[in-house]
């Protein structure tokens, strides 16, 4: 028997696949330098650990609420007041199995069948199929290259039609690490109060901005009630295993997301919950450490992958990526960026993510969360076989 049309209708996860490939090549012995992963390398901070620890010893292991605990929620939302100016209440706050989760939840809340979502593009992977599984049609506002990727209002307004849902916007962006400037989100905010249209703003990487300060577009003129922020442990704190995230926005509309939530997860991990609530309110040192390293780790990618001839690569604001342009690298037997990467991963032992995955065409995206002499050895690897060829 066949799947649904709905199952059929979406793709897998290119990167998470891409992943499970290098682990399974590496399981068989491959020497593999892994540059797909948007995870950090860093461990978990000590306090966080041992605060999860503490909950499974204190027997914290049942049910929680299914929007999260009391004391999370309302956590969160001194949170928000106190890094991002925005004030919110408990009954603004669901807590969620990672930030993917989040957004799910918030596209199902909102979009009915035939309602479309404006994209920009490249963007993370699973954003379009999430809209699909919606019902909504996903309809894609390119950047440039020449704008370091950050998005123009001008490109959102081009997309803006009677069907117009919502917007998702995220910033640091991944793949290119655009973080979008102030002066364009106060644009946007203009035109999605203007067409009456929802945000759903993915503010997952907000405290890895390497230049300036992270802006909530919720903070503007009239899009509080308009904005669903999605956040979450797995960047800031390095969390991705604990599947911990969270969204703010309007009070009807996360009642929304709880419903649906109470028939699908029920609640985020009690522990995961109880280690969040120490990440949120224990020594940030942690945090600004990671930071500062990505921004050293960005620096020696850069600079190692724009001295290679046929490269270029534009320094990203913000998250743990680059997106390089591998154009000149096209030809002579490589039609396309997933050819490039299958050639790169098989031949030079790098594993990278073609730029197609991300709805743009002649790039790969490579993390930087990895080490200092990793980054350096990969440099070296894709150099030599970029010469090669």
């Amino acid at each position: 028997m066949a799947v649904s049309d709905r199952i059929r209708g979406i793709s897998e996860s290119p990167t998470l696949a891409l992943n499970a490939r290098v682990r399974e090549l590496k399981a068989n012995g491959a020497d593999i330098l892994n540059f797909t992963a948007g995870e950090p390398d860093f461990r978990t901070p000590d306090n966080v650990g041992k605060a999860g620890m503490r909950a499974i010893e204190a027997g914290m292991t049942k049910y929680t609420p299914v929007a999260g605990t009391p004391e999370l929620r309302k956590a969160i939302a001194e949170k928000l007041e106190r890094e991002n100016g925005l004030g919110y209440g408990p009954g603004n706050v669901i807590v969620t199995a990672g930030g993917k989760q989040a957004l799910y939840n918030a596209v199902m809340a909102i979009c009915n069948p035939g309602d479309e979502v404006i994209i920009p593009a490249p963007y993370w992977v699973t954003y379009p199929e999430q809209v699909k599984l919606s019902g909504a049609a996903p309809v894609f506002a390119g950047t440039r290259k020449e704008d370091g990727f950050a998005l123009k209002a001008s490109a959102v307004e081009e997309k803006v039609g009677r069907k117009t849902r919502a917007l998702m916007i995220n910033s640091p962006n991944n793949p290119t690490g655009a973080v979008c400037p102030e002066s364009e989100l106060r644009k946007i905010a203009a035109i999605a109060r203007d067409n009456d249209f929802y945000v759903i703003s993915d503010e997952i990487y907000e405290h890895l901005v390497y230049g300036g300060s992270h802006v909530s577009i919720a903070g503007m003129g009239g899009m509080k009630e308009r904005t669903i922020i999605v956040n979450g442990g797995s960047k800031a704190y390095a969390m991705t295993g604990w599947r911990i995230g969270w969204a703010a926005g309007p009070e009807d509309v996360v009642k929304g997301m709880t419903k649906l939530q109470s028939h699908t997860t029920s609640n985020a991990s009690s522990v995961s919950q109880a280690a969040y609530l120490e990440a949120l309110g224990g020594s940030q040192d942690a945090v600004k450490s990671m930071a500062s390293e990505f921004r050293k780790r960005r620096d020696v990618i850069v600079k190692g992958l724009s001295g290679i001839p046929g490269i270029e690569c534009p320094e990203p604001q913000g998250a743990f990526y680059v997106f390089p342009d591998i154009t000149a690298c096209l030809g002579k037997g490589i039609r396309d960026s997933l050819g490039l990467s299958a050639r790169l991963l098989e031949e030079a032992g790098v594993a990278t993510v073609p730029g197609s995955a991300f709805g743009c065409e002649g790039h790969l995206r490579l993390s930087y969360a990895c080490s200092t002499d990793t980054i350096r050895e990969g440099v070296e690897r894709i150099g030599k076989f970029v010469e090669s060829i």
